[in-house]
């Protein structure tokens, strides 16, 4: 072959090399551009997510390089597993997802990762650390500040004392704004009770989900996904406090002046579902209609979550249903999981001698996702940077053979003619 051709031959064979290692990483990153609400929640609609004078709004949770919970819940589209059934008509939500409890599989889902906004199913965030830190029976006192909350409010009175079992009642049965700030001030402060949250919410690995109030009001930053929603409740359903309370249909209340009241479960589904076992409902102008519930049939548990859907033509609760029917109707397989905590990076390996080199090894890590960053040569990095610099040394290397090669023959050349003259 000439040397001309080998050359390029070797030059192709070497960028080939990098090319085909680039896609996993820049195929993702293409397609999350695709996908509207990949990093942050749609526009708002009203002054809600306005930041305060003087300051900035936070700046959009990383997108992890990996889905969590698997590949095809990177899709924004229907995600189905293979010969399945169409899912019902008439689901109105932006984003939803289907998955056992038990299991952590994910049945189906459409654009399960997308970041919405939580309204007050993000309560269940907040009850999940209320009941993992706080008594039941532990006393506390409402103040004149709880009882200016923007409401839905359970009707909490300046001085009035409530059992945190009661306060957790009023604020799953009824979604108490009032009642959010009091469980938040008993937390050490709305601030301390919001780093709790989000702690929990990243130890769960619902790395989508950012809380701002611990009612789900709206405000700047707050985001949450179908995915991360599921993986909430579930974490929350292992708590004996908050599993007790979500499934009430009706709890007593202390009331403001004197006796007690009777609070009502605003999620339909207790009354009218088979095997419902407990669920929570949202709203916001930004939000719109938002659901989180469960149901058991025949020893099955399924949890199904709706963001940003609408109530017509069919109120969310009833959309809701339609989609556990479809989920019980369908196998065990799945499309993905929920994942039983945080990706955890991966141990360092130390060695005995000091070497520079292990900094660039480190530095090809994240700390949040365990999983290789992006290089110039896609997600694989340092193997593949080596096997392309070892394809362009090939080609350096036969060049100069061939530039060595030609010279000594010009010199022979150049000899028998001088001998002939």
């Amino acid at each position: 072959m000439p040397f001309t051709k080998r050359l390029i031959v070797a030059l192709v064979l070497a960028t080939a090399t990098a090319a085909f290692a680039a896609p996993t990483g820049t195929a993702q990153q293409a397609a999350s551009a695709q996908c509207a609400n990949r990093e942050t929640p749609p526009p708002p609609v009203d002054t809600s997510e306005q930041p305060a004078p003087g300051q900035k709004a936070p700046t959009p949770l990383e997108v992890p390089e990996k889905p969590i919970g698997g590949d095809r819940l990177g899709e924004c589209g229907l995600i189905l597993p293979p010969n399945s059934a169409q899912p019902p008509s008439g689901i109105t939500a932006a984003s939803w997802l289907l998955a056992d409890i038990d299991s952590g599989a994910v049945i189906a889902a459409y654009d399960p990762h997308g970041r919405q906004r939580p309204a007050s199913v993000i309560k269940v965030l907040l009850a999940m650390v209320v009941a993992k830190e706080l008594r039941g029976d532990l006393v506390v006192t409402a103040s004149a500040e709880d009882t200016q909350q923007e409401c839905t409010c359970v009707g909490l009175k300046d001085g009035g004392q409530y059992t945190v079992r009661q306060l957790l009642q009023g604020l799953l049965l009824t979604s108490g704004n009032d009642v959010a700030h009091t469980l938040a001030r008993q937390l050490g402060g709305v601030p301390n009770a919001l780093r709790k949250m989000n702690a929990m919410a990243k130890e769960l690995g619902a790395l989508d989900t950012r809380a701002v109030t611990p009612s789900g009001l709206d405000a700047p930053g707050t985001s949450t996904s179908a995915y991360d929603v599921a993986l909430i409740f579930r974490g929350a359903m292992k708590y004996d406090e908050f599993a007790q309370a979500i499934k009430l249909q009706q709890a007593q209340f202390p009331g403001r002046n004197g006796g007690t009241i009777m609070l009502t479960n605003d999620n339909r589904l207790l009354a009218s579902y088979q095997g419902a076992i407990g669920g929570k409902t949202g709203f916001t102008d930004d939000s719109q209609h938002t659901y989180v519930g469960a149901a058991e049939r025949n020893g099955r548990r399924l949890v199904v979550v709706l963001l940003r859907g609408q109530q017509q033509p069919t109120h969310i609760t009833n959309q809701a249903a339609k989609l556990l029917d479809y989920g019980f109707a369908m196998g065990p397989g799945g499309v993905g999981k929920l994942v039983d905590g945080a990706p955890q990076p991966k141990p360092k390996v130390t060695s005995t001698q000091e070497n520079t080199e292990t900094s660039n090894d480190t530095a090809a890590t994240t700390s949040d996702t365990g999983r290789p960053s992006p290089t110039a040569f896609g997600t694989v990095g340092l193997p593949i940077t080596a096997a392309a610099g070892i394809g362009l040394l090939a080609a350096i290397l036969l060049y100069i053979r061939n530039k060595r090669a030609k010279a000594a023959r010009a010199r022979r050349q150049a000899a028998q003619a001088a001998q002939g003259v």
